[in-house]
């Protein structure tokens, strides 16, 4: 079995996806007479992680991408997209598709031994498994190099390490032994003075005649190329190239090819019939000497009405000056331009006709897969700008920090952020893959996915339907002075006639949005809150900044107002040792159409902001830091309440997230006091005295009348943890919080430390006895006051997750707007309210005003998971009409859902969703208020997933076959 390569097929069509991988039953569901959840994997969104090939198929319009992994995703037009995915993980190095079949030969690398297997796809499920095929073993100990797919698709071309080339018959995957290729029989056909004892190397490249069916070019890496007929089993012609050869490409009419080399150079050479031996190319050009140049991966020769070809090539830059780049060049004539990309170049092809009767090939767009992103060159229009994409954007273009999803977005609003990224995007071209058709009915409603970025920038994206696509960009970073600020630029460069001429040559241009590196780390966003009512966004960062927004049409320069916001109040005895705060700029900057600048609040100290929220019907905004919270009118500019939340132990929280003063002595001193106070606790327990036994046989017996399964012993976190100040979350309500017959704004917030804060405030114009009449004074010059209404500690002092507050009927409270504004039912404000707060360890339902226990559940005593996040959802009856029910949806450290209904706090239904080693997917995941979810199943892809049996997103689609693929014979 030894160096054998193995072939085979696919027959399963499943959808699996990552997780049958794990074990998880995809048709588990709630089984009742409603229907309310089903737990499938839908759809990914994003850029493949690791790509590492590429394929066309021109006939049916589909591009196919393989990964690292295993996994093959196959896309054309927008909404047209489905996955294979090898059970282990396996390199997948080249795909070639059979035209018009949808099916595609690919060469794959496992970690133990070499192999290669054929994969036959349909269009019904979008994720399928590919199964261990049968075994085919070829003589050959090396790996494969290339395929070539003859037109007829009959037979197959195995180019190998060993300079072998084999054949094999399709579909039934038998090698011809009477066809196989070998280094000798190529050896005893050179002149003597080019044999010389030396190796022909690996097979390079394979490329068929484009005119004479049966003939196909050889290229081996020492130089040499063969024109080897198949039929005869003879070669037509050598060309006796010196020069280590990459790459191989036929000009269309099949008189001439090109080859590129190691050197950085490329050469055309004829083919007559003439000459056997051919010396030397027609020409031979290295287009970024005469200094040492890199090699040219691969090269491109299309040929165009207008008489010039255009020749397109990945690599060949100056060693010395550009070795680094990442660079693909066009040239046409006299037009020449290298693309500058920030990532590695992987494959690329062109979009043109596919007709053979066509004279030219006038290309119509350049495809270009890079290691990070997909970039699409219009190639038909002056200047060959790139095209946005529909999807495959990448998602982390700067690497991602927050997300945020807005369900049922207003179509005004929807309409103002198209409009501000078409001005951003320019005008939208037609997107040239365009294989099979979009079944999907168009979405009901408008979906956006906001997600925040190291850089400063949140990005909002269409998420209504399977293709994640990119809408408006939204940069912060203008609003402060940075270090790469262009406006500190002493000259610009475009002025410097010397710049001019050191830049001409080679003649760069940028392309691609993906930039890891950041100006400024501390423009990293951190928490994101849209009100879609209101249009007001509020966007907080890692420096303390917290940015209130409006969306606006038209261009503007203006100066945005700061206010800041001392958190510590003058407490003595801590001194920030973090990073400084980001300076805002003094002058008027300027701000494109869409979301624009109103106010900056800067918090003191500038640490990282943990928690936000809005209420834009209120005018109020409330931040948490590490250090507290604060409560700030954005209308009146005015700070209503700043919260110091530090223990007095609490050192690490003035140390910061980017400081590199953190003591390791320090923190192994705290866990090691922690482990002894464990141990002494513990060994306090253990004394026989009969009061404690006493004690013991109570708590027992109360544990069994409040619930019988057996629970864990959940150890009391220390007051004296540090970071226990950290405000976790903050919550709006309009709710009962003096008395049970008044109701009015209430401002709630939670901390690291298990403590729930609730302010009773007094907002002009909201609530009993605080409307003023018109005639009276002015609502400006009236400001919001915040008392402290309650405070409560939680047992065992965990974290708080979540504080959501319930109506009388035990459902949560609508948005602000949605009941003002008819847009949903009002909250019943005749019964008593409750709250319902969700720490790590467990849930807990509070009545108001008198916050008094009313359930419970403990995860982590029942389950061993401690709450990571938490939603509450809306899932609609997929067995009854005009039916739904509020859930609460609980994700854990060990990646799994656990949902319960509300109030009563009753487990319905438990999902395993990602792996619990799987830490930054559980940290990224964001549900929707109709019952799906997503989570980064890498820096690049966002996994989307369902709750809910009547809402699921996946692909429907139909691509239309020339013919299908014949089975193959067992066996």
């Amino acid at each position: 079995m030894k160096g054998g390569l193995p072939f085979g097929r696919l027959t399963d069509y499943t959808q699996p996806d990552r997780l049958r991988q794990r074990g998880v039953d995809q048709g588990k569901c709630q089984k009742n007479e409603l229907f309310f959840f089903f737990f499938p994997g839908t759809v990914e969104h994003g850029f493949p992680h690791q790509p590492s090939a590429l394929a066309f198929d021109p006939k049916l319009q589909l591009m196919a991408i393989g990964t690292k992994s295993g996994a093959i995703k196959v896309y054309g037009a927008p909404g047209v997209e489905f996955t294979g995915l090898h059970k282990d993980t396996t390199a997948v190095t080249q795909i070639n598709f059979l035209p018009g079949q949808v099916s595609e030969l690919y060469a794959i690398v496992p970690p133990t031994k070499k192999k290669e297997k054929k994969k036959q796809n349909k269009t019904k499920k979008h994720t399928n498994v590919i199964t261990p095929p049968p075994f085919l073993l070829l003589p050959s100990a090396t790996r494969v190099t290339v395929l070539l797919l003859l037109k007829s698709c009959d037979l197959l071309c195995i180019g190998t390490e060993g300079g072998g080339v084999y054949f094999l018959q399709l579909p039934c995957l038998s090698l011809k032994d009477n066809q196989t290729l070998l280094q000798d029989q190529v050896t005893k056909s050179l002149p003597d003075d080019y044999r010389c004892g030396k190796s022909l190397g690996p097979v390079e490249s394979l490329q068929e005649h484009p005119q004479q069916s049966g003939k196909i070019l050889i290229g081996y890496s020492r130089g040499l190329v063969v024109l080897w007929d198949l039929s005869t089993r003879y070669a037509d012609q050598l060309f006796l190239g010196k020069q280590q050869l990459e790459s191989l490409v036929w000009e269309r009419t099949g008189n001439l090819f090109v080859s590129s080399h190691n050197d950085g150079g490329y050469s055309v050479w004829p083919v007559t019939s003439s000459n056997t031996y051919n010396h030397q190319p027609v020409t031979s050009t290295i287009p970024y000497g005469p200094f040492p140049c890199k090699a040219i991966s691969k090269i491109l020769y299309r040929t165009t009405q207008t008489g010039s070809p255009v020749l397109l090539y990945s690599g060949g830059m100056p060693r010395a000056s550009y070795g680094d780049r990442h660079c693909l060049t066009i040239q046409q004539d006299k037009e020449h331009i290298t693309l500058d990309f920030t990532s590695r170049v992987i494959d690329f092809f062109t979009i043109q006709s596919p007709e053979p009767e066509k004279e030219f090939d006038d290309p119509s767009a350049l495809v270009v897969l890079l290691e990070e992103e997909l970039v699409v060159i219009d190639l038909q229009s002056p200047g060959w700008p790139s095209l946005p994409t529909p999807y495959l954007a990448p998602l982390h273009s700067s690497a991602i920090t927050c997300s945020c999803h807005i369900s049922s977005v207003p179509p005004k609003l929807w309409e103002r952020l198209v409009n501000a990224g078409k001005a951003q995007h320019g005008l939208q071209q037609t997107w040239p893959i365009s294989g099979g058709k979009n079944l999907a009915l168009p979405s009901k409603q408008q979906e956006l996915l906001l997600t925040g970025h190291e850089d400063g920038t949140v990005r909002f994206w269409d998420a209504s339907g399977v293709a994640l696509t990119p809408l408006y960009k939204l940069s912060t970073a203008n609003v402060f002075h940075t270090d790469c600020d262009p406006s500190d630029d002493p000259q610009d460069p475009s002025d410097d006639p010397d710049m001019q001429q050191e830049e001409e040559w080679p003649p760069f241009r940028k392309v691609g949005c993906f930039d890891p590196y950041s100006d400024d780390p501390r423009l990293g966003i951190q928490k994101i809150s849209l009100c879609k009512y209101s249009n007001k966004l509020v966007v907080a960062g890692t420096a303390g900044q917290v940015i209130v927004l409006g969306l606006s049409d038209e261009r503007s320069d203006h100066l945005v107002d700061v206010s800041v916001v001392d958190l510590l109040q003058d407490r003595e005895g801590f001194t920030w040792k973090g990073h400084d705060r980001l300076e805002p700029r003094l002058k008027p900057a300027p701000f494109a159409p869409g979301f624009q600048p109103l106010v900056l609040v800067q918090c003191l100290p500038p640490a990282s902001v943990t928690a936000v929220a809005l209420h834009a019907e209120w005018n109020l905004i409330a931040f948490g830091t590490s250090h507290g919270f604060g409560l700030f009118d954005y209308h009146r500019r005015n700070t209503v309440l700043a919260r110091c939340t530090l223990h007095p132990n609490d050192s690490l929280a003035m140390e910061g997230p980017l400081s590199r003063v953190k003591s390791l002595k320090k923190s192994l001193r705290q866990s090691f006091r922690r482990i002894r106070k464990s141990r002494v606790s513990g060994k306090k327990r253990t004394i026989n005295t009969p009061t404690s036994k006493v004690q013991e046989a109570n708590a027992a017996l109360a544990e069994q009348e409040e619930v019988a399964p057996v629970q864990r012993r959940i150890e009391p976190r220390s007051a004296d943890d540090s970071l226990s100040g950290v405000v976790r979350c903050l919550c709006f309500a309009d709710t009962f919080l003096r008395d049970g017959t008044h109701h009015g704004p209430t401002l709630w917030a939670g901390t690291n430390s298990g403590s729930v804060y609730a302010y009773a405030l007094e907002v002009p114009c909201v609530g009993s006895g605080r409307v003023s009449d018109r005639g009276g004074a002015s609502e400006s010059s009236v400001c919001v006051e915040a008392v402290l209404g309650k405070e409560i500690q939680l047992m065992h002092r965990a974290p708080v997750v979540s504080i959501c507050v319930l109506d009388g009927r035990g459902k949560p409270l609508p948005d602000p707007y949605e009941a003002s504004q008819d847009l949903a039912i009002a909250p019943d404000m005749t019964n008593a309210h409750s709250v319902l707060i969700a720490s790590e360890e467990q849930l807990k339902v509070f009545s108001l005003p008198k916050v008094s226990a009313k359930t419970k559940f403990k995860l982590t005593a029942h389950e061993g998971c401690r709450v990571r996040k938490v939603a509450l959802v809306v899932f609609s009856s997929a067995a009854q009409e005009d039916y739904s029910e509020h859930t609460l949806v609980c994700l854990t450290n060990l990646g799994d859902m656990h949902l319960f209904n509300i109030p009563g706090l009753r487990p319905q239904v438990r999902y395993d969703c990602i792996r619990k080693e799987d830490i930054s997917g559980i940290a990224s995941c964001v549900f929707t208020k109709n019952g799906q979810g997503f989570y980064l199943i890498s820096p690049s892809e966002y996994e989307r997933f369902s709750l809910s049996a009547k809402v699921v997103t996946e692909p429907l689609f139909s691509v239309q076959l020339d013919r299908l693929l014949e089975p193959t014979p067992a066996g």
